[in-house]
């Protein structure tokens, strides 16, 4: 009964989105290799995908460098709140296309400069907002009236921590945290850095 009620309420919330103006103005997307659209392509990286198998269920065929055969979930909000086309990577991310959002996120990062660096370059958390902040710097000579007022109609998501444990605290060979810290203190140490991140966003 329940998994028949929550499919229907997600049917009602996506025939909703589908059709009219967008919701949103704009979506900004900060994380890992669950949300990167490609920005990983040009790094020095083992944290790549735009070779096949992947992306053989995106449209055309393509492996854009998105870490699954068709869409990530970003990707499918992006249509359910009626935006336009899919976002596209800061990597390559330019002129009036940066109106409706930018995605920053990257294969193997973690909210940790040091986590994923056994997998090679990757845009860590302070990256990808730094990366916001230059394409700021570009909106406010886009838009009407101060910038602040259009990036608060904006949607944001920040989907990233898996690497932190994955190629960092349960990595001893290679990382000194899981030695140094107990989990509670890791935890800590992220739930810090997450913060202060996000404070820089907002």
């Amino acid at each position: 009964m329940w998994k028949f009620l929550c499919s229907y309420v997600l049917l009602l919330i996506s025939c909703s989105f589908v059709h009219g103006d967008p919701k949103v103005p704009c979506y900004f997307i900060f994380g890992d290799s669950l949300a990167d659209p490609g920005n990983n392509n040009d790094l020095v990286t083992n944290a790549t995908a735009n070779f096949a198998p992947y992306g053989v269920d995106f449209p055309g065929g393509v492996a854009t460098g998105r870490f699954t055969n068709g869409l990530t979930s970003v990707d499918v909000l992006t249509k359910l709140v009626g935006i336009k086309g899919l976002i596209s990577p800061f990597r390559t991310a330019s002129g009036t296309d940066i109106l409706k959002g930018v995605n920053y996120a990257s294969g193997g990062s973690g909210i940790l400069s040091e986590s994923g660096s056994n997998l090679g370059d990757r845009i860590w958390l302070a990256r990808q907002v730094k990366n916001h902040g230059t394409t700021i710097s570009k909106l406010a000579s886009m838009v009407e009236g101060p910038v602040n007022k259009y990036l608060n109609k904006c949607l944001y998501t920040v989907n990233i921590g898996s690497n932190d444990y994955i190629n960092n605290y349960f990595m001893p060979r290679f990382y000194s945290s899981k030695k140094n810290f107990n989990p509670e203190q890791f935890a800590t140490i992220l739930v810090t850095e997450y913060e202060q991140q996000l404070k820089v966003v907002s």
